[in-house]
């Protein structure tokens, strides 16, 4: 069991020594009075990230390994000691998936698995993205505030970069949207192709275009609205190597995957690239800064 900001990266390190799977599992919700179980309900912030080793993969020799590669992770965010069980491999192929429902997301966004049945709301935009992989499935707080900047300041005729998009999600946000032109880039060939599925699942493919590369790629260009969800340092980095020049005169930037602590020493990297803060969300110890080139 983990926090939802912390299962992305601990689905990241037992991926590398579990090739048969890692999953993100929804293990606990508010269920309201009177709601049955498989109705969609608000997620606690519990989850359970589980990854399926077979006994003929050197087992044991895996088992120590994601120990202590989660012990090391441990010191830099709180996680409790792995367990394990034996499970059968049919279990594991689909068992997993009834830990799965529908998430609501920002003010509008439904984030909804392909093997479950919704029935929109009015106004509501769903997005089919079947959870279990590390690029951003909307559990983390980060991706929940980019959705929410998006949908207040995307607009159909902004021209848009996802700047590290890894699953696609806010890219997709951004052409559920309305959003007619994106650019989409990693420096991961595999969220590349997981990206592309992504876009293609949710009808949006022709809107997205997605690519590997990086800033220096991106910088050919410029884009009047810029979505950057990464780590502050990372930030900080591309400031340091001129990040506001991809933003046009009057574009807005979106930036998260920082912590409060960290907010002052951003502030100013993108003061330097005259991108001056417009906007601030907050969730938890999460900040995401909206930003507009001056």
């Amino acid at each position: 069991m983990t926090e939802p900001e912390t299962a992305e990266a601990v689905s990241e390190v037992m991926s590398r020594y579990a090739p048969n799977g890692v999953a993100i599992e929804q293990v606990a919700r508010d269920i309201q009075a009177g709601a049955d179980e498989g109705a969609d309900a608000q997620l606690e912030p519990i989850v359970a990230v589980r990854a399926y080793v077979a006994l003929t993969d050197n087992v044991d020799e895996k088992r120590q390994q994601i120990t202590e590669a989660l012990w090391h992770l441990g010191h830099i965010v709180p996680i409790p000691e792995p367990t394990f069980r034996l499970v059968a491999e049919s279990d594991w192929a689909n068992a997993w998936k009834e830990h799965y429902h529908v998430v609501h997301l920002g003010e509008r966004f439904v984030i909804k698995p392909t093997w479950r049945e919704y029935a929109a709301q009015p106004d509501e935009i769903i997005m089919e993205l079947d959870p279990g992989m590390a690029f951003g499935t909307g559990l983390h707080p980060t991706t929940q505030m980019c959705l929410a900047a998006l949908e207040k300041y995307a607009t159909p005729e902004a021209y848009t970069l996802d700047l590290g998009t890894g699953s696609g999600i806010l890219a997709i946000g951004a052409a559920l949207l309305g959003v007619k032109s994106i650019v989409a880039i990693d420096n991961d060939p595999l969220a590349v192709k997981v990206a592309a599925e992504n876009a293609a699942m949710n009808h949006v493919a022709d809107a997205i275009t997605v690519g590997l590369g990086s800033l220096t790629e991106a910088a050919a260009q410029t884009y009047d609205l810029v979505i950057v969800n990464i780590l502050a340092r990372v930030i900080i980095a591309m400031c340091e190597d001129g990040l506001g020049r991809v933003v046009r005169s009057g574009g807005r930037a979106i930036f998260a995957g920082l912590i409060d602590t960290q907010e002052f020493g951003v502030r100013e990297a993108l003061q330097t690239q005259g991108l001056t803060v417009i906007d601030r969300l907050q969730e938890k110890d999460w900040v995401c800064l909206i930003a507009q080139k001056m």
